[in-house]
């Protein structure tokens, strides 16, 4: 993959933009020594590109610049149910002679009315979800993931999930260390898997180990039980110093960290959607009792559970 090309239209989401600018578009950077990708912003018209969010867009390059990419990526658009002709001929022949096509969020619209669906499976929005199934209904919508991949097609949910299917892609063409390396500099998680929920109570925490990643997907949730080194070197089939020393060189941090964190991010979630006693939640959590988890709630936020649930809860 050397070129890549995005192609947006009137009513171009500038989120959608950004993402694919902050993926593909970076200089050479001496210090991850990333790819650098032959970068390109096209329209079907160019000059003017009327934006979604009280701005406009000028692109120079009109959508032929798009014809020799090795992925053409669609930008989602206000109007979406009304794609330019010229976009729906590009991905035809883009994905014809074997070019990778993504599209995440509304621009899966394009995909469907470009015939490229068809007995797909794929993903948009959770919003447009029905809608996208209703118009193309040869095609397999998933609204229960971030992103799909068919073959050299690529689908994402709405918003963030594209930063999430642009770096699996990353990930699966030059490997794990560019990817996380790209996701590093973006100041996001290497890696969500394309199948968690689009919208989920507790995302399971990032681990590029794939040993590790069922036992904290495990620990997520399960953190209401004692969950000592002991406890969970068992589960890893490992001696309790082997397991210790090999959590810390895979996460960075020891498994009573890695713990403590994440029973004070579900407790800060409960906090914030339920209106259940803070002694409930401290049970529900781990922590056991109110006293232990206003201790680590305030260490690890600053603030008690009180005070936090007074400025976020859901339900005030």
């Amino acid at each position: 993959m050397h070129k890549v090309a995005v192609v947006v239209q009137d009513g171009a989401e500038p989120f959608g933009l950004g993402a694919m600018c902050e993926v593909w578009s970076e200089p050479y950077h001496p210090e991850d020594d990333n790819p650098v990708f032959d970068f390109v912003v096209t329209t079907p018209r160019p000059g003017r590109v009327r934006g979604s969010s009280g701005f406009d867009l000028h692109v120079d390059l009109g959508i032929d610049s798009a014809a020799d990419a090795d992925l053409v990526c669609v930008i989602p658009k206000r109007g979406y149910l009304d794609p330019s002709p010229e976009v729906v001929e590009l991905v035809q022949h883009a994905h014809a002679r074997g070019a990778f096509v993504f599209a995440h969020c509304t621009a899966a619209f394009v995909l469907g009315e470009a015939g490229l669906l068809e007995g797909k499976r794929c993903t948009t929005h959770w919003r447009h979800v029905d809608e996208l199934a209703g118009l193309y209904p040869e095609a397999q919508v998933d609204g229960n993931v971030l992103y799909v991949q068919e073959g050299n097609i690529v689908t994402g949910a709405g918003s963030a999930a594209g930063l999430d299917a642009a770096l699996h892609l990353m990930r699966q063409q030059f490997g794990s260390r560019v990817a996380a390396s790209a996701a590093r500099r973006i100041v996001v998680p290497p890696h969500r898997d394309g199948g968690q929920a689009q919208y989920i109570a507790r995302p399971v925490p990032v681990c590029e180990s794939e040993a590790l990643a069922p036992l904290l997907a495990w620990i997520s949730a399960n953190l209401a039980e004692e969950l000592t080194v002991e406890t969970l070197a068992r589960h890893m089939h490992m001696s309790p110093r082997t397991f210790a020393r090999r959590f810390k060189d895979e996460t960075g941090t020891t498994p009573y960290s890695w713990v403590l964190a994440q029973r004070v991010q579900a407790a800060e979630e409960l906090l914030e959607q339920t209106d259940h006693s803070i002694d409930w939640i401290a049970g529900e959590v781990g922590f056991g009792n109110a006293a232990t988890l206003r201790h680590h709630f305030g260490r690890y936020r600053g603030v008690s559970p009180v005070e936090y649930r007074r400025t976020f809860s859901e339900t005030a």
